[in-house]
């Protein structure tokens, strides 16, 4: 079932055009036809060893930040892969033909710009913070505790997060119980404050803290004994366990519960 749902959110057009763009310096020195189009005859065929050093350099990137990134499904992996193979490509066709390149950087901001990458269209209950608003909230209100996830738009894990991070917020929130969001790339003074690294080889990318109190208790993905970042996988199931959400949600719905029943004795008594 799973590997159906990665099957048709990978059907989308955004998926499938990036897919070829990742491939097309490939596709264009192995397919008949194309490549004495746009290349000398004696270069069809096969890659120079520049181009080949480039292809295994982006492979090393990709598989290091295939182990790196916290998704374990396909869309996530591809994801990767294309970011990446799409900046390789932009470096083979401008070392081919610096017209070749740009063509490619033009067709590659068409299709971010027109099409765009899917976004998750079913029921969530996330607010998304500008900058000091998350600041200003936590200090606002002390008794209710926030799942944030500080994220950037062009990371493909936190896109892959966002469903995910969505589903959550419609199944968990309740009034002292709520989940936020802040794009630490657009709001740079954000990721300062909560000690964000958001470049592009960050280990942070996507975070999910937890507050209580107006305080930090606790985030994923998080530093080990070394001091270094420890990979988190971040489905569904790893989320509810890591951040013990159950049991948060059942502490909160008993406060909730507590409150009305003071009400309605309060009522009662008038």
């Amino acid at each position: 079932m799973k590997l159906l749902d990665d099957l048709k959110q990978l059907a989308h057009p955004y998926h499938v055009i990036n897919l070829l763009m990742s491939l097309s310096f490939l596709f264009s020195k192995y397919v008949p036809g194309v490549c004495e189009v746009l290349f000398p005859a004696d270069q069809c065929g096969e890659l120079s060893m520049w181009e080949s050093e480039v292809l295994f350099f982006m492979l090393v990137i990709i598989m290091f930040r295939s182990r790196k990134s916290g998704s374990r499904n396909m869309v996530a992996y591809i994801s990767v892969f294309n970011m990446y193979a799409k900046i390789c490509n932009i470096v083979l066709w401008f070392t081919a033909d610096v017209v070749y390149g740009i063509i490619y950087i033009i067709l590659a901001l068409i299709h971010f710009l027109v099409i765009g990458e899917p976004v998750y269209q079913g029921p969530e209950k996330v607010v998304y913070f500008q900058g000091k608003e998350l600041d200003e909230e936590l200090a606002r209100d002390k008794h209710c505790i926030w799942f944030i996830t500080f994220f950037t738009a062009w990371s493909p894990a936190c896109s892959n997060l966002a469903p995910t991070f969505a589903k959550l917020s419609a199944e968990y929130t309740l009034d002292n119980l709520k989940f936020g969001k802040v794009d630490v790339g657009r709001y740079p003074e954000a990721s300062k404050h909560y000690h964000i690294n958001d470049s592009t080889f960050s280990l942070q990318l996507p975070t999910i803290s937890v507050f209580k109190e107006g305080k930090e208790v606790v985030r994923r993905p998080c530093l080990n004994a070394q001091s270094k970042f420890q990979k988190f996988y971040f489905t569904e199931d790893n989320i509810k366990a890591a951040f013990d959400m159950n049991n948060i949600y059942m502490e909160c719905q008993k406060i909730l519960e507590a409150k009305k029943g003071k009400k309605d004795d309060h009522v009662k008594s008038e």
